[in-house]
């Protein structure tokens, strides 16, 4: 079973929603599964054709609705002790019982309700019927600025998380050898992903030779050949649902192009300065450009073409995202990844990559495994 927070810390988290809906103008929040339910709840649902929302009104108590058979599971889950669950029937029409719900709570129709960003689109336009005078948004706007900061027990999460992403890597050479394909090796890390302590496996990059110069390969029945850079991009999820994401990149079984290892010095260089210059009071473009001006002076600007980093928690993906434009403030207790890269066309590439969270004075590295490029016999 998943684990769930404190009721205490989901009752504040609930209070907080319900406030933030109405210092925005929003008369509830409308929560599908997903994590806002298991942020706000301790609710790990499973997404169905089936109508599961959260209901969170600006005024009154909230309420969870669920298909009678995932009753069981809501209760179970801790979701029962800080709000009322009520299930609906196959027969019944779950959209209109939660617009109802909504209007009990409110004493009236709502003007504009928020729902969760991931709600899929069946749900949507049946929430857009069932509540036809209300105004719909997105409920990023209202549960983002709660979940951007995290708490120290969220920030001990994922910190534990990282220990356990660490401990894959650390086994590295058990896997990774020339002669065996990127397929098997990620087979093999995705066995190591569950035994250091991951509920889920989320996702594995294993890109060797010129597979390394795309961000986001996969993996292939690609051979890994003597001498090649590997970059390897491995994250999962914990039974309490905070996630981890680590990159290293690793050369196999001989020595490397000279270039590759020219421009694995500047890669090191960028990720480390972009580490130091965190702290409260700074802002994300400003991370993302002590990485990328290292990188632009040693000639390789034109290699490093995504954003430095993003937000991690309950979504491997989330607010902050480390990127030029973004001019907001950095806070303690935000946390996000720092991940510059190169990349050579049709040659090799290369990518660190760390989960960094602001301090009250400023960063801490949750992967702490060696970023030095390790070679592999």
């Amino acid at each position: 079973m998943a684990h769930a927070p404190d009721p205490n810390v989901l009752r504040t988290r609930l209070r907080a929603a319900r406030d933030a809906a109405g210092r925005s103008g929003v008369d509830a929040v409308l929560v599908t599964p997903g994590p806002d339910l298991r942020y706000l709840a301790g609710y790990h649902a499973v997404p169905l054709e089936r109508l599961t929302c959260l209901l969170v009104p600006a005024s009154g108590e909230p309420v969870l609705l669920v298909p009678r058979l995932e009753h069981a599971a809501a209760e179970a889950s801790g979701a029962a002790d800080v709000v009322h669950v009520v299930s609906h029937e196959e027969n019944d029409d779950a959209f209109a019982m939660a617009a109802g719900l909504v209007r009990d709570a409110l004493g009236g129709d709502p003007a504009t309700v928020a729902l969760t960003n991931t709600m899929p689109a069946m749900h949507v336009l049946r929430l857009r019927d069932a509540m036809s005078g209300a105004k719909q948004v997105l409920a990023g706007s209202v549960l983002g600025e709660l979940r951007v900061r995290k708490d120290p027990a969220e920030v001990d999460a994922l910190r534990r998380a990282a220990q356990a992403i660490d401990r894959v890597h650390s086994r590295m050479g058990e896997w990774l050898r020339p002669g065996r394909t990127e397929a098997e090796v990620g087979r093999d890390i995705a066995d190591g992903i569950i035994a250091e302590g991951h509920r889920f496996v989320d996702f594995i990059i294993v890109a060797s030779g010129p597979n390394g110069a795309s961000p986001h390969h996969d993996t292939s029945d690609r051979v890994i050949e003597r001498g090649d850079p590997v970059v390897v991009d491995i994250g999962g999820s914990m039974a309490d649902g905070y996630c981890s994401d680590c990159t290293r990149t690793y050369v196999v079984g001989g020595d490397p192009d000279p270039e590759f290892v020219k421009y694995y010095a500047v890669l090191l260089d960028a990720q480390k300065r972009a580490c130091e210059v965190v702290r409260p009071g700074v802002t994300p473009e400003s991370v993302d450009a002590a990485a990328r001006d290292v990188i632009t002076e040693a000639g390789y600007g034109d290699y490093f073409f995504h954003r430095t980093g993003h937000g991690i928690g309950l979504e491997t993906h989330e607010d902050p995202y480390i990127v030029s434009g973004n001019d907001r403030l950095l806070e303690p207790g935000m946390c996000f990844s720092i991940e510059p890269g190169i990349y050579l066309a049709g040659r090799h590439g290369a990518r660190i990559e760390d989960i960094v969270t602001v301090t009250d004075d400023g960063g801490e590295r949750l992967d702490t495994i060696d970023r030095e490029l390790v070679v592999l016999d």
